[in-house]
């Protein structure tokens, strides 16, 4: 309560907090920029144009995420550097799966108590992963709201929206035969973190401790960021002879490859055709999770998958490989509906 009364500020919402973090983040926004950019944070609303990206008869694409529970880790660990690349990934990851380039990216950032350095960090995290991903952070929204967030909550959200020339969009082509190239994930990325928080629990663990399945503490083990598929992905669909991308994201292996076969096709995946990284391994022994549970909740080590046709299939796995992924070769569209496993996952 001031002389005058009530104010915003005294409610618990500092304006002035809020647009010293616009001009923080201006520089790591202006990092971003790309063809088709028209102006900086700041305004009512972004503009964007089409035609400069290059684009004659152009099809919008769009894509919305979060980054889910995985967000409580980073908030107790206060390491929040990467958590805006997630959020990032999981939208132009998406994105791509249609054969759309990224384009722009907005995000929404809300907290109960804006607190500047943690934000600025955020969302130089997104700038980061719109710059890896070639697309442009060209808007977005803070929303600082005491009573709804508590302590250094904070949840963020965030779309893209990418472009294709008409007739260019995926999947197209797909038939029995073709084959599934599996780009390897860095990790579990951002989906069943609600599981991976009671397998934690169950073993008895803190975020601190050291992590039994790799290098260092177990909760910056645990945030290691979604990988972003964009660019070698993008390359290997103008190159020829991709039919589908499937993003593994919740649903796993079991429910994103059917997202895009046609309905009577299906698919066999080779169990063996890649090592489980440790991360997998370990909880799948500490909560005593079966197979079909593991390959439903996580992506059990395959971030990606390309449906590609089998005359291309080397060529493609050595251009992906020359740009820095891991393939693997998992399997082949089968002319029955639905995804068989062979092997074991271990």
């Amino acid at each position: 309560m001031t002389a005058n009364g009530l104010t915003y500020a005294a409610a618990g919402v500092d304006i002035d907090a809020g647009n010293a973090l616009v001009e923080r983040i201006k520089p790591a926004a202006r990092r971003t920029q790309r063809a088709g950019t028209m102006a900086g944070l700041g305004g009512f609303g972004a503009l964007f144009d089409l035609k400069a990206a290059g684009y004659t008869d152009p099809i919008l694409v769009a894509a919305t995420d979060g980054v889910g529970t995985k967000l409580r880790i980073a908030i107790d660990t206060g390491h929040v550097d990467t958590i805006g690349i997630d959020l990032v990934a999981m939208c132009v990851n998406d994105l791509v799966c249609q054969g759309a380039e990224p384009l722009f990216f907005l995000d929404y950032f809300a907290t109960g108590k804006l607190e500047l350095d943690a934000a600025t960090r955020i969302i130089e995290g997104i700038a980061a992963g719109c710059a890896a991903s070639g697309c442009a952070l060209i808007g977005g929204e803070t929303a600082e709201m005491p009573g709804m967030y508590h302590g250094g909550d904070f949840d963020l959200a965030g779309f893209a929206v990418g472009a294709m020339e008409r007739g260019a969009d995926l999947p197209q082509g797909v038939v029995a035969g073709d084959v599934l190239l599996g780009l390897a994930s860095d990790g579990v990325h951002s989906n069943g973190y609600s599981l991976v928080r009671r397998i934690v629990e169950a073993a008895g663990l803190s975020w601190t401790d050291p992590a039994p399945f790799a290098d260092g503490p177990l909760g910056a083990a645990l945030l290691t960021p979604t990988r972003l598929y964009v660019k070698p992905a993008l390359a290997a669909v103008r190159s020829g002879g991709v039919h589908a991308l499937a993003h593994i994201t919740g649903g796993g292996l079991t429910e994103n490859l059917p997202r895009v076969l046609p309905d009577d096709l299906g698919c066999e995946i080779d169990l063996g055709a890649w090592p489980l990284p440790p991360v997998f391994a370990w909880m799948s022994q500490v909560g005593q999770i079966a197979a079909p549970e593991m390959l439903k909740t996580f992506n059990a080590g395959i971030g990606m998958v390309l449906v590609v046709a089998a005359d291309r299939a080397d060529d493609l796995a050595a251009d992906l490989t020359a740009s820095g992924e891991t393939v693997y070769q998992v399997g082949r569209v089968a002319p029955e509906a639905g995804v068989r496993y062979t092997g074991t996952l271990a």
